[in-house]
């Protein structure tokens, strides 16, 4: 039962990801990582079970279900606090006046008429069969009855209830514990569906677990996940059950036989897999549902894809990239995806220990080497995404953002060269190819002619025929190769099979990559690291047989990546369950035609503060307009000539605060940006963003002003 996420694109186990030498030895408790709020404590089982039977009801997208309690649709109208207390105690004054006037009797004895109409006579008099006391406590009995109907009738006049909703009850209010689900028809540590499947075994032992500490939200995910997969037919029940039998809450482990990570700073639930992000804030520009609310993403969301644009200082890899990065992580380790974070060296995307792969390219001492050509064998697949990698971002080499004529020049000699010997060319070997060096052109049509490859022979001649005339981009490819042809990375890109290259065909696994670019001294080829990653992504996920597992790439610095077959790219990710996180400085790092299909293609859009207005004029088009209801309030003061009315004048702005006026309002329809540029530039404070949602049902949430910090 345990997923396999060593395989290589060759079918070899030449260890993308790390595996222990033996069985992990899983001990009685594991040390635990430091805990975030939201996270369950393993050790004690009861806090298990309560973050477990925490109420999660359904939400519009981006709300953290977590404990959630929906609000009203529409914002209820709340009276002003200084009319509302003045209405309060001059209803209070009123009803007291009134009891006062009946008890001195100035308004008369009609109220008594209910009392002689209700009230024995015999029960009137001093000397009745009550007595004195009996006929005082009527008496008072009637009295008390009257004053409370005055009380009440204030009391709804002025409001008191709202007043006490308002202001006192807060102040005594007790935090209330969630509401959990303890029927055992609905109680999810009962592990009921596998007792209607016929391993109540099973489901007993992980019961046991959860009650006495042993299970934590990993081990929680990680079994469910494994559960889908008996109910989906790839695994069968015996499997499932006796693993469970045999390692309880430890069972059906990632290869790496780790159950948590290191260390983790966000708020994870992996129950409806969300991570939080921050706090919708309590804006009128944000609609009611939002406001307060926690705002969460998870693989529903970032299956559209999501972009992060703001300043460096902004937020984007602390706020954004490196919670996406550990959420992930901890999908990884529960069986649910497979994630590459890829960003510059020390940006602060996680420990190492946090990952199963970390390539450092330029870093002599790393473990492993990044795969050139994506591991594939077709030369033509290799020669496309290589194309892109190399000079996908120049618009010269490709009139018209068409990048056929470099893709058939790398095909044109990588067929030939892994023909001869048997692997494509290394990045010296390459170049020399590209520059037109005699010797290793010779040696290629040698081994060619000893193979009887003709096809090949003419695809090669073509490529010389081709060389030094106007409009080859052979040139431009060599100079782009040279980049990369650098002692720095001397040891990297190899082909020979010495070194351990990670190819992103091992996403069909719960695999965590993190890839650190050269980006000090190398910034152009880590750029065109950063497009070859993206662009062996999109190949690979588009082809995977298994896509229920869902994949992920985090690019923390997306300067210089998106390019034409970027963007169409990322449009195809949604229907193979995948999807990319790119971060950028500002929009003018894409190129202009670009700007509006990279905003198009992606569902979440998120501003930070510091944006320019250029950029906010970007997000204010995709982002579009709304009928809003226009009110145009005209107010005229009132003069009053009389004493009287000077008085209820008066006594009107002492209710109300404001001089006694008559208003006329105008009432109409218009149509205003969400978010306007000057506001996104201008009205989002340090530490906030903007953020909208699409979700991979195509449900949607409108612009909301989100609190990173909270």
């Amino acid at each position: 039962m345990d997923s396999d996420g060593t395989h290589d694109a060759r079918g070899t186990h030449a260890s993308p990801v790390p595996r222990p030498a033996g069985p992990p030895q899983v001990p009685a408790m594991p040390p635990l990582p430091p805990r975030a709020p939201g996270m369950p404590p393993p050790p004690d089982g009861s806090a298990f079970l309560t973050w477990l039977r925490a109420p999660r009801p359904d939400a519009a997208p981006g709300v953290w279900r977590f404990g959630h309690r929906p609000r009203p649709a529409e914002e209820p109208e709340e009276i002003p606090t200084r009319q509302l207390l003045s209405g309060a105690l001059i209803a209070f004054l009123v009803g007291w006046l009134i009891w006062s006037l009946l008890q001195n009797g100035y308004l008369g004895t009609w109220w008594w008429v209910p009392f002689d109409l209700i009230v024995p006579d015999a029960w009137r008099g001093g000397d009745s069969d009550l007595g004195e006391t009996g006929t005082f406590i009527v008496y008072q009995g009637y009295e008390l009855l009257v004053a409370l109907a005055i009380m009440v009738g204030a009391a709804r006049l002025g409001r008191w209830g709202e007043v006490w909703r308002r202001f006192v009850t807060p102040r005594f209010r007790r935090p209330q514990a969630q509401e959990t689900r303890t029927t055992p028809e609905d109680d999810p540590a009962q592990w009921n569906e596998l007792r209607a499947a016929g391993a109540a075994d099973a489901a007993e032992r992980l019961a046991a677990e959860a009650r006495s500490g042993l299970m934590r939200d990993v081990d929680h995910a990680r079994i469910l996940r494994a559960w889908q997969g008996v109910r989906t037919g790839r695994h069968s029940l015996a499997t499932f059950s006796g693993a469970v039998l045999k390692d309880g809450a430890a069972a059906c482990l990632h290869p790496s036989g780790e159950r948590d990570l290191p260390a983790r700073l966000a708020r994870h639930d992996l129950v409806t897999g969300q991570v939080r992000l921050g706090t919708t804030v309590d804006d009128a520009r944000n609609p009611y549902t939002y406001r307060g609310t926690g705002l969460a993403l998870g693989p529903d969301l970032l299956g559209t894809s999501l972009v992060a644009v703001g300043p460096a200082g902004s937020g984007k890899t602390g706020t954004v990239v490196r919670p996406l990065a550990e959420s992930l992580c901890l999908h990884a380790l529960a069986g649910r995806a497979a994630v590459v974070v890829v960003g510059a060296a020390g940006a602060g995307l996680g420990p190492a220990d946090a990952y199963d792969v970390v390539v450092r390219i330029g870093n002599q001492e790393s473990e492993y080497d990044l795969d050139l050509y994506g591991g594939t064998g077709d030369p033509d697949e290799a020669a496309a995404v290589l194309a892109e990698a190399l000079v996908g971002d120049l618009a010269d080499p490709h009139p018209g953002s068409d990048s056929r004529r470099s893709t058939t020049v790398l095909a044109q000699l990588l067929g030939p060269f892994r023909a001869v010997h048997g692997r494509f060319p290394s990045v010296p070997e390459l170049r020399q190819l590209l520059d037109g060096a005699p010797g290793p052109f010779a040696a290629l049509r040698q081994g060619l002619q000893e193979a009887g490859q003709e096809s090949l022979l003419r695809e090669l001649d073509a490529r010389e025929r081709q060389m030094g005339q106007p409009g080859d981009v052979g040139g431009v490819l060599g100079d782009r190769v040279a980049l990369l042809d650098r002692p720095a990375f001397a040891g990297f890109f190899d082909t020979s099979g010495q070194s351990r290259p990670f190819t992103l065909k091992a996403l069909d696994h719960p695999v965590r990559v993190r890839i650190d670019l050269p980006q000090r001294g190398h910034a152009d080829a880590s750029k065109m690291l950063a497009r070859l990653v993206l662009a062996q992504f999109t190949a690979s996920v588009a082809v995977r047989e298994d896509r229920s597992l869902f994949a992920c790439l985090l690019l923390d610095d997306a300067t210089g990546v998106v390019t034409p077959e970027a963007v169409r790219g990322i449009q195809r990710l949604r229907s193979g369950n995948a999807g990319v996180v790119l971060t950028l400085r500002t929009l003018d790092d894409v190129a202009r035609p670009l700007r509006g299909p990279l905003l198009g293609a992606t569902g979440c859009r998120m501003a930070l503060s510091g944006l320019t207005p250029w950029d906010g004029q970007d997000f204010a088009e995709v982002w579009g307009k709304e009928w809003t209801e226009a009110r145009d309030v005209t107010d005229r003061q009132i003069i009053a000539e009389t004493p009287a009315g000077k008085a209820v004048h008066m006594l009107r702005r002492v209710i109300t605060g404001k001089a006694p006026t008559a208003r006329a309002v105008t009432v109409r329809q218009v149509e205003r940006e969400r978010w306007s540029a000057s506001e996104l530039a201008h009205g989002v404070p340090a530490g906030h963003a903007v953020l909208s949602l699409t979700d991979v049902k195509g449900e949607h949430a409108p612009p909301l002003l989100v609190d990173l910090r909270g």
